[in-house]
């Protein structure tokens, strides 16, 4: 098990400018999934807090919705696309093997002399791109950043698994940052952390090298997502509520400075475990797990656009990023607006 503290004591300080998310039109309920599984509205919401979610389009790829909430946070940031340095796209999901989606996305948005490139951390890994974009920037080596965290999840659900496939949606989400002036906001804090040895909790088993599609075991559905519930809520509350802690203390701060937390959108009963230990009011957290399930990668960064668009963060809030995914990988920050 690895962990990273990180403040933003070295290099130059780095801010969010602007942020960006976008949703598939189509909503699938759990009314709608009582026709295709066994399950409930009450079992549904009871257990996970989740009303419906998001379903991409027929030929909607993760690149598109990646592309459509990057344009957002650039216009927001006042950044053309052709002026962008580096795209860091997050995904589980991504168009293809190779080449990295965040290439589609230079492509889709025509940002020709940027540097593009994927993270794989699962639903941490918005937080991961949020922490390589800041070195990157503050060591003077790019002066932007567009960071993506997308998912097109039912392209990988088994849509026959009641336990899984109630939980995931399709999204994007996006911000844009750069060197921060005086008075700008700053990101001040982040934690990153990995543990290897509980992989098989959470994963897709088939699909990659160890394990290849192939007709003689196609119909085993190995390319759709695996979890140990009761084990993976056991780490993430702990995992979550550690990175929580350290990235505040490495910040300076304490729980009652901050004036909105962003926990990653995977389960109420996760969420209300975390708000728990920290102790931090209910108001001060934001929730949208109700209307887009898990999204994953993109879960954190959607949430933290429509705060942002909502009015939830004011110039001088202090704003609590934290989030748990397969790996397993934890990730958290602590940004000033």
């Amino acid at each position: 098990m690895s962990q990273v503290a990180s403040n933003g004591s070295s290099g130059s300080p780095v801010r969010i400018a602007g942020t960006g998310s976008y949703l598939p039109e189509k909503i699938l309920t759990n009314e709608d999934l009582e026709k295709l599984v066994e399950t409930s509205d009450e079992w549904i919401t009871s257990r996970t807090g989740i009303k419906q979610r998001r379903v991409a389009a027929e030929g909607e790829l993760t690149s598109h919705m990646a592309a459509k909430a990057g344009e957002k946070a650039l216009e927001q940031a006042g950044i053309d696309g052709a002026d962008v340095e580096l795209i860091i796209v997050s995904t589980i999901t991504p168009d293809t093997l190779t080449p990295a989606t965040a290439c589609y996305v230079q492509q889709h948005i025509g940002a020709l002399k940027s540097v593009a490139f994927d993270v794989s951390a699962a639903c941490s890994g918005f937080l991961y791109a949020l922490e390589i974009a800041r070195h990157s920037i503050g060591s003077g080596a790019f002066n932007n950043a567009l960071i993506i965290g997308a998912e097109k999840l039912s392209a990988f659900v088994n849509w026959t698994d009641r336990n899984t496939c109630v939980l995931f949606g399709d999204g994007a989400g996006a911000a844009v940052l750069t060197r921060s002036e005086n008075g700008d906001g700053r990101i001040l804090s982040s934690r990153l952390g990995t543990d290897g040895a509980q992989a098989e909790l959470l994963n897709i088993p088939g699909g990659g090298s160890a394990c290849p599609i192939t007709p003689e075991n196609a119909d085993q559905n190995l390319a759709s997502l695996a979890m140990q519930g009761r084990e993976v809520f056991k780490h993430a509350v702990n995992a979550m509520k550690r990175a929580a802690e350290d990235a505040i203390e490495s910040a300076g701060l304490t729980a009652a400075d901050i004036k909105l937390v962003i926990p990653h959108q995977a389960n109420i009963r996760i969420i209300d475990a975390i708000v728990d230990r920290l102790e931090v009011p209910s108001e001060n957290v934001f929730i949208n797990v109700d209307k887009y399930g898990n999204t994953s990668a993109a879960a954190v960064a959607i949430a933290l656009d429509e705060a942002h668009r909502q009015g939830r963060i004011e110039k001088g809030d202090k704003v609590l990023l934290v989030a748990f995914g397969a790996g397993l990988t934890w990730a958290s920050a602590v940004v000033e607006w």
